[in-house]
């Protein structure tokens, strides 16, 4: 969990106990439910909810929880139907103290929201429905639902939730939907599936929700709803405009890109921000280009542990009299020193290398060796220190450099041509925590 978010249970009038969590400052109050099981505690680590659940943050505060029988919440009980689940989530909304919240759900879990709303004219200000789905299986009135076939499927590969095996399944099978998505989805989605709930309850869950359909309550939603749908899917946006007819205050809105990447986020973002009226804030002024060099020694701890830690800490010491210098040299600002490993910034990548270059290489007179990392992008200014994503690719540059390797970005070695500095590829990597996969080089003189 991030340091600043709020974590705690509300206790459900039959003693079941509801994790939550809050995230963000306000003014306005967002409740946002995930489509599918997930775990609340790891939204947080996984790029895409990273980056979504960041920018509905900054919009006002967001309040999030597991439902009974998954992740954080109580798990020894029957498992919800759609009134259990209304139940539960105005019980948590009762513990934090929210007000007139703007209902934020995806596919299946925009149907809790509209019960919520029906049974409650003055419980939401708005609600935003992403991809909206009334009803899971197909009928003669509702061609876009799944048939009884493609459960049957679905329950087939649940057997391996929780495993690589369904992780992989539930990718290309979204893929295949027309629905984009980053190979950097995968391991998240196997950790967050292992930890929200065992294969038969992922299976029962299923069943609940084929079973569901809410069309008969739309009528009843009075508050003003938004649909949003993939403009390249005619069948998400046929659907859409279905459910808006069957609500007295609903629009619905094609929107160009997919939802399910992190750049196609921006204008399902910037639909919500319109609907709920809160303005996108001025950009912001503490950003700045920055290159970032990572450096750590390698197999610290093996040379630790033969040296003991009275040698160990002189070696260190004369590590860092070795990266300082350079630092100075090359005009490099030192941000962070951590144990064995450096993290500075420079106005210029050439420089980034040139002094990774003299680290590696004079740091093997103390007989040990370095790996560098080195990578340019726009930082966040936090406390006179740069951080953000760039930050985070240079630190995962480094870790994939061998002994005495200076490896670098793409955007890095596009920035120095005609440097005179040479380059050879290293492959394509996946970076921890990084969508999608990047292009390496190591340095060569």
């Amino acid at each position: 969990m991030r340091a600043e978010s709020e974590f705690g249970y509300a206790r459900a009038a039959d003693g079941a106990y509801i994790g939550y969590r809050v995230d963000g400052a306000g003014p306005i109050d967002i409740v946002h439910q995930p489509e599918w099981p997930g775990n609340i505690d790891m939204d947080w680590e996984e790029p895409w909810w990273a980056a979504w659940l960041g920018e509905l943050a900054s919009i006002g505060r967001v309040i999030s929880h597991d439902h009974r029988g998954v992740g954080v919440s109580s798990r020894n009980v029957p498992l919800p139907n759609l009134e259990t689940r209304v139940s539960d989530l105005l019980c948590v909304l009762d513990k934090v103290g929210a007000t007139r919240p703007v209902l934020v759900g995806f596919l299946s879990t925009g149907a809790v929201n509209v019960l919520a709303a029906a049974a409650n004219p003055d419980l939401a200000r708005a609600i935003i429905w992403v991809a909206p789905w009334a009803r899971y299986a197909w009928a003669p009135d509702y061609p876009w639902g799944s048939s009884w076939e493609e459960l049957d499927e679905e329950l087939a590969h649940l057997g391996s939730w929780g495993t690589r095996e369904y992780a992989v399944w539930a990718w290309e099978h979204e893929k295949a939907a027309g629905n984009e998505q980053s190979e950097s989805m995968l391991e998240p989605l196997i950790r967050q599936s292992r930890n929200a709930c065992t294969p038969d309850v992922a299976r029962e869950l299923a069943r609940i929700w084929f079973d569901t359909d809410v069309r008969g309550v739309l009528g009843s939603v009075p508050t003003p709803t938004l649909l949003l749908a993939h403009e390249g899917r005619p069948d998400a946006l046929e659907q859409a405009r279905y459910i808006a007819d069957l609500m007295p205050n609903a629009e619905e809105v094609g929107v160009p890109g997919a939802a399910w990447s992190i750049e196609g986020q921006r204008p399902f973002l910037d639909e919500i921000r319109r609907f709920i009226g809160v303005e996108r804030p001025a950009p912001s002024l503490d950003t700045v280009l920055s290159t970032v060099l990572f450096t750590d020694i390698v197999d610290s701890t093996r040379k630790q542990a033969a040296l003991g830690d009275s040698r160990w800490k002189e070696l260190v010491l004369a590590h860092h009299g070795i990266v300082r210098e350079a630092l100075q040299r090359w005009r490099g600002v030192e941000n962070d020193t951590a144990g064995d490993g450096f993290y500075a910034t420079f106005d210029g990548p050439a420089r980034a290398i040139h002094c990774a270059l003299e680290v590696t290489e004079r740091i093997r007179d103390l007989g040990i060796e370095v790996r560098a990392g080195v990578h340019t992008g726009e930082c966040e200014v936090i406390e006179d220190k740069c951080g953000g994503i760039t930050v985070s690719i240079g630190a995962r540059v480094a870790s994939n450099a061998g002994p005495s390797q200076v490896l670098v970005s793409q955007t890095v070695k596009d920035l120095v041509a005609g440097s005179g500095l040479s380059f050879e590829a290293a492959g394509e990597h996946e970076l921890k925590g990084v969508p999608d996969r990047w292009r390496l080089y190591r340095v060569t003189n």
